[in-house]
């Protein structure tokens, strides 16, 4: 434990970030979050608050925008995650000349957990999300920032909502939408696992300076396979509607805003298989499983079974049954 790095986390208490907090202090990691004075006050983030302080987190006042704060917090540390939302990725530029002053980290690690942005063929306002990530990763390289770019795919507790999270969709829930044949494998991965595997590399020189994929087998599925599982924990038996890749095409450039990207970010994946279609190589990276064995990931299969009300209908969100 005392040879173990010190991590600090941006955007701690996001959607993910308290996912790595805590693995990040399970695996014995002095941890550190950098948290807002508004944060500390808001009573939607008061439990995460509690929660960290409960772990033993270090919470340091600061601010992705305050230059001082940040190098201050950053020369605490050995590690910097990144785990703010699509709407900060150009704050990270502050961390990269915040890391660059500071002098002392040894990996960084941007905001990605998504596809592999070097590795698509997106359109619309998804392509422009993954050209803002793929800049940033660009800029890490050319000022010698040691980093790790981590692929998670998806999140299962985004792209798996539950049913308490549909009940303004108006498509009956006895049908969901599947873009294109539903055979292009997708994966899929719980926001527990994605941070265990992330917080396991940070001192691993294997994966400096190199992408770690979140792509265990039994995460790796078509969207057939997934309304199948879902069918079997279930007993019920969905009707599958499928959209062609032109329809999709028509809806993305006819949608507005946040619609368009996440119809393209999907189209990417379900339709032109942005997850699983290369080959991951030790030349640029390593899949997690592989080099982590003894880590016990969650399955889809053992997903489904523990979320009895967890339903594969992100689609729908964005493609009404009716509309197709």
């Amino acid at each position: 434990m005392e040879n173990n790095s010190k991590i600090l986390i941006i955007g701690a208490t996001g959607f993910v970030g308290k996912f790595m907090v805590e693995a990040s202090v399970k695996a014995g990691h002095s941890t550190f979050a950098l948290v807002r004075e508004s944060t500390l006050s808001d009573s939607s983030k008061s439990s995460i608050i509690q929660t960290f302080k409960t772990l033993g987190v270090n919470l340091l006042l600061g601010d992705i925008n305050d230059h001082q704060s940040l190098v201050k917090a950053i020369k605490k540390v050995d590690v910097v995650i990144s785990m703010v939302s699509h709407k900060q990725l150009q704050d990270q530029y502050n961390i990269i000349s915040a890391i660059k002053e500071a002098g002392n980290v040894k990996r960084f690690f941007p905001s990605e957990f998504g596809h592999d942005v070097d590795r698509t063929h997106t359109v619309n306002e998804g392509q422009e999300l993954f050209d803002r990530k793929a800049k940033l990763r660009r800029t890490i390289e050319a000022e010698g920032i040691p980093h790790t770019y981590v692929v998670a795919n998806f999140f299962t507790g985004h792209f798996l909502p539950t049913l308490s999270e549909l009940h303004w969709i108006k498509t009956p829930l006895d049908k969901v939408v599947i873009l294109g044949d539903g055979n292009i494998k997708v994966v899929l991965n719980t926001e527990e696992d994605v941070a265990t595997y992330t917080i396991r590399s940070v001192d691993d020189p294997r994966t400096l300076n190199k992408i770690l994929y979140v792509r265990p087998p039994g995460n790796t599925v078509s969207h057939n396979d997934l309304v199948s599982l879902w069918e079997k924990h279930h007993c019920e038996t969905l009707k599958r509607v499928y959209v062609s890749e032109e329809k999709v095409l028509k809806y993305i450039e006819e949608s507005s805003y946040p619609i368009n990207m996440g119809l393209s970010i999907c189209h990417s994946a379900y339709v032109k298989g942005d997850h699983t279609n290369y080959e991951i190589k030790p030349s640029f990276g390593f899949e997690a499983s592989m080099l982590y064995p003894d880590v016990k990931y969650t399955s889809l299969d053992e997903f489904f079974h523990h979320n009895d009300a967890c339903t594969p209908f992100y689609l729908n969100q964005l493609i009404t049954v009716n509309d197709v």
